[in-house]
């Protein structure tokens, strides 16, 4: 398999570094900046490096047929999900990525009505995605992705009626020396947190809520404990309702009072706005100043300690028809990441699962085509490989009280 991989920030490059020890793919690294792609293709001896503007649906078209690729690996921000999306289309090959295209809330009622929701424009071209034979894999990070290879594994083998697919996510990730420094990129952590989340009900849709609602407080294993955790914007609720019965869909962060009160405060100085603003004889979107005037978040790791756990949390019905309630996670310790992979905890997390993926398809594990979720593919080949890997997943039983 030949992959062109877009992006190489530090999800690109934990990416680049986990395939580097897998033989089935070679990488051809594209960046907007050759420097990063470089850095990202000193994986491994044979990877190619070169210079893409990711916005230019022409130019990658173009490289994905000129290096004779298979398939489009997108690791950028989810800013240049759509012209990737189409390049791979219009090339003919398969497409991943682990963040869907983006949401415009309702002008007239965003807490309570959706308006263009995550993913809808890369759903308007499921057609011809079908008729082109190829598979365009949406979100098949850890959140979106492992979080839904969980709910689709909870519904073949966990239980017989399902009430709540809840995502939850949390950390005691501390980083030293600085006051504010996200462990993910700022770009997209506010888009997700700024933005009205979405629960998706049986017999309502998907409806809207004030960003940070609903707070309630999940106990995480692994030695994190109690966290409060707060209603998001997250694809899991675009996504598993498509292939799930469920009566509810949730997504959970835990960000913490101090995060969400920084959140609110740039979101109220106008600073997450991404149209650009004129200061002086330059135009500059806030949001963009923001990200560049905070650390990267792949470089962190020296500074980073303790655990992220991503996983999914259902309640239902069991086989045997009685109550039942688990927690599916996915627990990585920094100290292990970045001795291992010199990759700090959450990018690496994020990127071991699209190569996971990557496996299956080539191996024939995974295939389909049109657009699909993870929850339309078989959970099992994906977990055993994850374990294979080296970064086993675990099932909590619980129960109501547990929580």
């Amino acid at each position: 398999m030949r992959v062109l991989l877009v992006g190489a920030g530090g999800v690109g490059t934990a990416l680049a570094r986990i395939a580097a020890r897998r033989p089935f793919a070679e990488l051809v690294i594209a960046d907007y900046d050759l420097a990063r792609a470089q850095h990202a293709a000193a994986a491994r001896d044979g990877y190619e490096a070169v210079r893409l503007d990711a916005r230019d649906e022409r130019a990658v078209a173009g490289l994905l047929t000129q290096r004779r690729c298979d398939v489009l690996m997108n690791a950028t921000d989810p800013r240049f999900v759509m012209p990737l999306f189409r390049a791979a289309l219009s090339a003919g090959v398969h497409y991943l990525d682990m963040a869907m295209s983006l949401s415009h809330p309702d002008p007239d009622d965003p807490y309570r009505r959706t308006g263009v929701k995550l993913g809808d424009d890369q759903f308007a071209l499921a057609r011809p995605w079908e008729e082109s034979g190829k598979l365009a894999l949406a979100g098949i990070g850890v959140e979106p992705g492992l979080s839904d290879v969980f709910a689709r594994h909870a519904a073949d083998e966990l239980f017989r009626e399902i009430g709540e697919l809840g995502v939850r996510d949390g950390a005691n990730l501390t980083v030293a020396g600085y006051d504010f420094a996200p462990t993910f990129s700022i770009w997209t952590t506010i888009e997700e947190c700024l933005n009205p989340p979405v629960i998706w009900e049986r017999g309502r849709g998907w409806f809207t809520t004030e960003p940070f609602s609903e707070p309630e407080v999940f106990t995480f294993p692994a030695g994190i404990g109690p966290v409060e955790c707060v209603n998001v914007e997250h694809e899991e609720v675009l996504l598993m309702p498509r292939w799930i019965q469920a009566q509810r869909v949730t997504f959970k962060y835990g960000l913490g009072a101090e995060f969400i009160g920084v959140l609110r405060t740039l979101h109220q100085l106008g600073l997450d706005r991404t149209d650009p603003v004129r200061v002086g004889a330059v135009s500059v979107a806030p949001r963009d100043v923001l990200a560049a005037c905070l650390p990267d978040p792949a470089l962190l790791g020296d500074s980073m300690t303790g655990l992220t756990c991503a996983g999914t949390w259902v309640t239902g019905t069991g086989p045997d028809g009685a109550p039942r309630e688990v927690y599916l996670y996915h627990v990585v310790d920094n100290a292990w990441s970045m001795a291992e992979y010199g990759s700090q905890a959450v990018v690496w997390q994020t990127a071991v699962n699209p190569v996971v993926a990557l496996e299956l398809i080539e191996g024939g594990a995974w295939s389909g085509s049109g657009v699909l979720g993870a929850e339309a593919l078989p959970p099992r080949p994906f977990l055993d490989l994850l374990t294979e890997y080296g970064s086993p997943w675990a099932c909590e039983e619980r129960s109501p009280a547990g929580r």
